[in-house]
């Protein structure tokens, strides 16, 4: 239909810039600061537009990323964004041609997995993704949480401090690295991602507003766990404290850490509210505070969506648990980039190894999707199986795979991108 699906040169940037914005309905006009922030960052290889009369209609970009898996190991994960059809030229199929080439080029590349963060639900399991890590946000009423007031800070030696913009750059990579080899769902932050967190990278409309940041520190002077934030200050009726504290970010890899920057959160004067930001789903959060009602649930939705683009690498890299096992699965991907029959053995130290097992009788049949679900211990096989997208082909397959697969906290990823 005279639509051209093509990888973005230098200067097509300002363009797929304006096409990108228009998908997602910002400012119109394509500021030249923004293009060139846009350029540091972007690999143009993998930066890709549909192309009508030397006009881009459709978007789509993506970044390489190491996601980690229960277990700690990290695999190879083409990390999709900026998927966006101009309004004029929707229902063309133009996010499946790119979609299309970007998962070939992905398995080519050797890629394990395809993760994207799903604007709508109903967009990407046609393409082989399926939902797996959920978040859930919370509202705090500070005042109903029954906390000590008089909370000076932690009472285990450590020490929670506030932290200037320089020092985050310093010190939040190395503590983000320790962070996600413990924390299944992942993923690896770039340089460019502490620029732009801590305002060194910008451009106009960019929306970034100055935070606050505190370092955890360990009784031994490690630290432990970052938390970044910013404040309203509403009107006061009455002369009474209306403050809303909003957390953009709170990682720790102690448990000590991560309960010390939570009290020093909810103790702050005047804060009457606090809004959580995405969290996983079995966050601690509510069990901290002495009314856990206090902690209402704002959001709970799906978040990283996972695409296998290779079914032994993706099962082989992580840890199971329940001991010595076997499955058979069969795994449905209409692309034919990942399906056919597949043998998981696990052992007793966790570790698994998955074959190709073309002969072999099904003991679970599934699509891809599916898999993707699954793969970070997620989802409950058995609950696919009563919704009919699981086939179980051997009595007990279903409870076995869920005592394989299942992880004792739910997979998260802090991180949109």
């Amino acid at each position: 239909m005279g639509i051209e699906i093509r990888t973005v040169k230098e200067s097509d940037l300002a363009e797929w810039v304006r096409a990108l914005n228009a998908g997602f309905h910002r400012n119109p006009s394509t500021p030249p600061e923004e293009v060139a922030a846009r350029a540091a960052w972007y690999d143009l290889d993998r930066t890709r537009g549909a192309f009508e009369d030397g006009r881009c209609v459709a978007t789509f970009r993506s970044m390489p990323r190491e996601l980690t898996v229960p277990g700690g190991a990290a695999l190879s994960a083409s990390a999709v964004t900026n998927v966006a059809v101009t309004a004029t030229h929707r229902r063309r199929g133009l996010a499946g041609r790119l979609m299309g080439a970007e998962l070939a080029e992905a398995k080519a590349r050797g890629d394990a997995v395809a993760i994207l963060i799903a604007a709508e639900y109903p967009i990407y399991g046609r393409f082989g993704f399926g939902p797996a890590t959920w978040v859930t946000e919370w509202s705090v009423d500070v005042p109903r949480a029954q906390l000590d007031r008089r909370y000076a800070g932690p009472d285990d030696g450590g020490r929670v401090d506030l932290a200037p913009l320089e020092e985050v750059r310093r010190l939040g990579p190395c503590l983000h690295d320790r962070f996600r080899t413990r924390t299944p769902g992942a993923i690896d932050r770039p340089g460019h991602w502490w620029a732009a967190a801590t305002g060194e990278a910008r451009f106009p409309g960019d929306g970034w507003r100055e935070p606050y940041f505190a370092l955890y520190r360990s009784p031994a002077g490690e630290v432990e766990g970052l938390a970044c934030w910013v404040v309203d200050d509403r009107d006061w009726p009455d002369k009474l404290p209306r403050t809303d504290l909003s957390v953009r970010l709170l990682q720790a890899t102690t448990a000590a850490a991560e309960r010390a920057l939570w009290r020093f959160l909810l103790a702050m004067d005047w804060v009457t509210q606090v809004r959580t930001g995405f969290r996983a789903p079995d966050d601690v959060l509510p069990l901290l505070l002495g009314d856990p009602r206090a902690a209402r649930t704002a959001t709970h939705a799906d978040f990283l969506w996972l695409r296998v683009l290779d079914v032994p690498v993706t099962l082989s890299a992580r840890t199971y648990a329940g001991g010595p096992g076997s499955l058979v699965l069969d795994v449905r991907d209409a692309a034919g980039l990942a399906g056919g029959r597949f043998r998981l053995e696990t052992a007793a130290d966790g570790t698994g190894a998955c074959a190709p097992a073309q002969q072999a009788p099904a003991d679970l049949s599934l699509d891809v999707a599916d898999l993707g679900c699954l793969s970070l211990g997620d989802e409950s096989v058995s609950r696919l199986v009563a919704l009919g997208r699981v086939g179980e082909h051997r009595p007990g397959a279903a409870a076995a795979a869920d005592t394989l697969f299942r992880t004792p906290r739910r997979p998260w990823c802090p991180d949109v991108f």
